[in-house]
C-alpha cells in the first residue's frame, strides 16, 4: 500500500488510546445525576453529534457517500454497531464496579483477543501471514500484546487481593468484584464487534474515496453508521432505566433530594466526556489507513494503548495506593510489554508494506 506508514499509524492509535482511557474522567465530576442520565447525555455527543460533525467537516458529501454505499454494507455495519453498543454499555458498568485499572484490563483483554484474530481467520488471510516475515512479526506482536494484557490483569487481580473493601471503595465507590468481572468479560466479547464493523464498512469507506474524501478520513462515514447502532442500544437501555427508576425528570430538574443540581455543569462535563470518547475512534480510523497490509492489527494496538494510558490514570488517581511492591512491578512490566508489542506490530506492518514509511 503506497500510503502505508505503520509507525504514524501506531502514533494515531496511541492518541486514540489516550482519549479512550481518559473519557470517563469528566463523568466522575458529574453530581446528582443517576448513571443512566449522564451516560446517555454523554452518549448523544459520542455516538451522534461528534460523528456527524466530524464526517461533515472532513469527508465531503457524507450523505451521498452513505446513499451510494452498498446497502448490505450499511446494514451489517449498523447491526455490528448495535452489538458493539451492548459492549459499550457494559463497559461503563465495568468502570463503575471495578475502577479504571482492573476494568480496562479485563474487558479489553477479551476485546483484543476476539477483535484482532477473528477478521483474518474469517477472510482466510491468516494462512498467508504465517508464511511471510511481516505477517510472522505482526502475529508475534499480537502474542506479546496479549501477554502484556495478561500481566496487567494479574496486577489488577493482585490489587484486589491486597486492598481492604474500604480501600477499594475509597477510589471505586460501588466496587463489586464478582459483578464487575462478569460485566467486563461480556463487555470484551461484544465490544470486539466494532473491529468487525470497520471490516464490514470497507465498501462505505471506498464510497467516501469515490466522492473525493482523503484517504485519512475515509472511515468517518463508517463511524457514523456504526455509532448510530451503538446509540440505538444505549438509548433503549438508558431510557428504560430512567422509566424503571423514575429518573426521566433528571435531564431538566434543578433540584434533587440531595440538593441543587448543577445542571449546566453536568451537561458540559458529559459533552466533554462524549467528545473525548469519540476521539478514540476518530484516531483509530486514521490509524487503520496507515497500517498497511495487516490493518486488522489496529485493534490490538488500540486495546494496548488504552490499557497503557488507563493504567497510568489508575496510578495518578491512586487506585494502586496500598498495594505491594510486587504489584507495582507487575504494573510496570505490563506497561513495558504492551509498549513493546506496539512497536513490534508497527515493525511487522512496515515489513509487510515493503519498508514504506
Amino acid at each position: 500500500m503506497t500510503n502505508a506508514n505503520p509507525f504514524l499509524g501506531v502514533t494515531f492509535h496511541a492518541i486514540g488510546g489516550l482519549a479512550a482511557a481518559s473519557f470517563y474522567l469528566p463523568y466522575r465530576r458529574v453530581s446528582r445525576w443517576p448513571w443512566e442520565t449522564f451516560w446517555l447525555v454523554g452518549g448523544i455527543f459520542s455516538w451522534l453529534i461528534a460523528p456527524l460533525v466530524g464526517a461533515a467537516l472532513l469527508s465531503p458529501h457524507v450523505l451521498e457517500v452513505l446513499r451510494d454505499a452498498p446497502i448490505k454494507s450499511v446494514l451489517y455495519t449498523y447491526g455490528l454497531g448495535v452489538l458493539w453498543g451492548i459492549g459499550g454499555l457494559t463497559f461503563g458498568l465495568s468502570m463503575r464496579y471495578l475502577g479504571i485499572a482492573l476494568g480496562y484490563a479485563v474487558a479489553l483483554g477479551m476485546c483484543a483477543l476476539f477483535g484482532t484474530i477473528i477478521p483474518p481467520i474469517f477472510d482466510g488471510s491468516i494462512a498467508k501471514m504465517v508464511q511471510e516475515t511481516g505477517g510472522q512479526t505482526v502475529l508475534g506482536g499480537l502474542a506479546i500484546c496479549l501477554l502484556g494484557i495478561c500481566i496487567s490483569g494479574m496486577a489488577g487481580a493482585a490489587k484486589q487481593r491486597e486492598l481492604s473493601d474500604e480501600q477499594k471503595r475509597s477510589t471505586v465507590a460501588e466496587f463489586d468484584l464478582t459483578k464487575g468481572l462478569l460485566v467486563a468479560l461480556f463487555c470484551g466479547v461484544t465490544s470486539a464487534c466494532m473491529s468487525f464493523a470497520f471490516v464490514a464498512g470497507k465498501p462505505i469507506a471506498q464510497s467516501a474515496l469515490d466522492h473525493g474524501s482523503h484517504d485519512l478520513w475515509k472511515n468517518l462515514p463508517v463511524l457514523v453508521i456504526a455509532l448510530l447502532g451503538g446509540l440505538t442500544t444505549n438509548l433503549i437501555w438508558c431510557i428504560g432505566l430512567n422509566v424503571k427508576n423514575r429518573t426521566l425528570n433528571t435531564y431538566v430538574a434543578v433540584q434533587s433530594a440531595e440538593g441543587r443540581v448543577p445542571r449546566t455543569v453536568n451537561y458540559l462535563l458529559c459533552a466533554a466526556a462524549g467528545v473525548t470518547w469519540y476521539l478514540q475512534f476518530f484516531f483509530y480510523g486514521m490509524g487503520t489507513t496507515k497500517m498497511g497490509k495487516y490493518d486488522f492489527s489496529s485493534w490490538s494496538l488500540h486495546m494496548a494503548s488504552i490499557i497503557i494510558f488507563s493504567t497510568l490514570w489508575g496510578v495518578a488517581l491512586k487506585e494502586w495506593k496500598g498495594t505491594s511492591q510486587r504489584t507495582h512491578v507487575l504494573v510496570a512490566i505490563g506497561l513495558a510489554v504492551l509498549i513493546g508489542s506496539m512497536l513490534v506490530i508497527g515493525l511487522g506492518n512496515k515489513l509487510a508494506s515493503g519498508g514504506a514509511g
